[in-house]
């Protein structure tokens, strides 16, 4: 497989700043938002609008991590082993607020579903929004982001990578080609 950087560290910023305007543009206030990172590094994404919209508003959002993994529906095909769970940490209420997922990379819309469904077992939040860095199509299910940092169509059998300078030492997103 080939690996080509296709948006760079100023650019990801770029999105992520457009992102959290958008966030604000869309809201009276957003004193009633809380944000739920998509392990695992949609908790990066999640932390970092967290820190914009503190800088832009003044106002601490609340951020949490969600896994997953115990909720998706293709366990079985990925591997016969037991799954890996990365416990979830949402230390405050979602009841009467404003939950805005927050992931990496939208694709078939499965791990969305998941997330709504993890989400709703923590309480009944008032709306549940979605944020994501990159869109790349190919959906599997009727599910739409309401904030994209870049839309970057693929083929099937094409990959984004994003990495993240917490947990991969840089910043960028690239795309995988098979050769």
């Amino acid at each position: 497989m080939s690996e080509k950087e296709i948006v760079d560290k100023m650019t990801m910023n770029r999105a992520l700043t457009r992102i959290t305007y958008e966030i604000i543009e869309r809201h009276k206030g957003i004193e009633d938002i809380v944000l739920i990172g998509i392990k695992t590094r949609g908790i990066y994404i999640a932390n970092r609008i967290a820190e914009r919209l503190k800088q832009l508003e003044g106002i601490d959002v609340p951020v949490g991590e969600i896994d997953i993994t115990l909720y998706r529906d293709d366990n079985h095909q990925v591997n016969h082993e037991e799954p890996t769970i990365n416990a979830s940490d949402v230390p405050f209420s979602i009841e009467n607020k404003e939950v805005i997922l927050v992931d990496d990379v939208i694709f078939t819309g499965r791990t969305i579903r998941a997330a709504l469904d993890a989400t709703m077992d923590l309480g009944r939040p008032d709306k549940i929004s979605l944020a994501v860095l990159v869109d790349r199509g190919h959906r599997e299910l009727p599910i739409r982001a309401d904030y994209v940092g870049k839309n970057i169509p693929t083929s099937k059998s094409e990959q984004i990578v994003v990495s993240m300078a917490e947990i991969d030492g840089n910043d960028c997103i690239s795309i995988k080609k098979e050769n």
